[in-house]
């Protein structure tokens, strides 16, 4: 998608659905909704109750006195996590866990003013859309607010970098976004299971998979699926023994108390109750993404 479409694609919503759209109300729907806020928090806790500043996550595992050293020697992949206010915070930060010290992780935004996610966490870009490298290895969009759908610059970024980078990854409704910008026409894909089904809008194919890969796009399910995900690109990049180093360095060791992660697991009237808890909000959701579809260049 060029830039002139994606300026039609955003600027032909009707600006009564803008209106409706009030961020204060709507930035966390789908990303508030579909986290535990205390998970994401859990995350980057250590040094946000230290500084009481914003977190620079990009930097860490890239260098600062204190970090621990590369998991690997040889080149560390590029890769570009796109961040945007109402962001679902463990998206980002499950992947990158599991990613930064064997890549060159890159946060990127419009400026490098402090991100606000659904969580309240403020994070710090380190790079902006014109700093960030023009050819990456990954471009990687996590899931949150859908207003990023009429987010006329970030559209163009994402456009411009998938368009050359070696992987077009997603994690949760991030993969809605891949769409809106262009990128997931014919290819197969997943998301969020609440909403999965909007994928078809763009030219996708909806799988229900934790992870899913065809050809160099990558998607991951809802949330925590941005472990399984991250864990799985870093394999492609640079090995399945790194990314095994990787994963025991963090734990990732699963035993949830529940069995109730996935609709297809969870008690009949816990999902009824997930749905119905979830269905003002998922027909906001439905309609605004039908919207951004319909004014996109067929």
């Amino acid at each position: 998608m060029n830039e002139n479409e994606v300026n039609g694609c955003v600027g032909s919503l009707d600006t009564k659905t803008e209106q409706a759209m009030d961020r204060r109300r709507f930035g966390g729907l789908l990303a508030t909704s579909l986290i535990f806020p205390a998970l994401a928090s859990m995350a980057c806790a250590s040094q946000g109750q230290r500084t009481g500043q914003p977190i620079p996550a990009g930097q860490v595992g890239s260098g600062p006195p204190g970090d621990h050293p590369p998991m690997h020697s040889g080149r560390r992949p590029e890769i570009a996590m796109v961040l945007y206010n109402g962001m679902t915070l463990l998206d980002t930060i499950g992947p990158m866990t599991a990613l930064n010290a064997a890549t060159q992780v890159y946060l990127v935004a419009e400026t490098k003013d402090p991100i606000i996610a659904d969580t309240g966490n403020a994070i710090l870009p380190t790079t902006t859309f014109d700093e960030c490298p023009k050819d990456l290895d990954v471009l990687f969009v996590g899931g949150g607010s859908f207003l990023v759908l009429k987010d006329k610059a970030m559209l163009r970024f994402i456009a411009d970098r998938g368009a050359r980078a070696k992987y077009v990854t997603s994690v949760c409704s991030g993969s809605i976004v891949l769409g809106a910008a262009g990128l997931l026409k014919g290819y197969e894909a997943t998301s969020h299971w609440a909403s999965r089904d909007l994928l078809p809008l763009f030219g996708a194919k909806p799988v229900d998979a934790r992870v899913v890969v065809d050809r160099n796009r990558m998607s991951g399910g809802g949330v925590t699926a941005g472990i399984d995900f991250g864990l799985t690109l870093l394999a492609k990049l640079v090995g399945e023994d790194v990314a095994k180093l990787s994963q025991l360095a963090m734990e990732y060791d699963p035993a949830p108390p529940f069995n109730s992660g996935s609709p297809k697991t969870a008690d009949p009237e816990i999902v009824k109750r997930a749905k119905e808890w979830l269905g003002a909000m998922s027909v906001q959701h439905a309609q605004f993404v039908q919207e951004v579809s319909q004014a996109m260049p067929k």
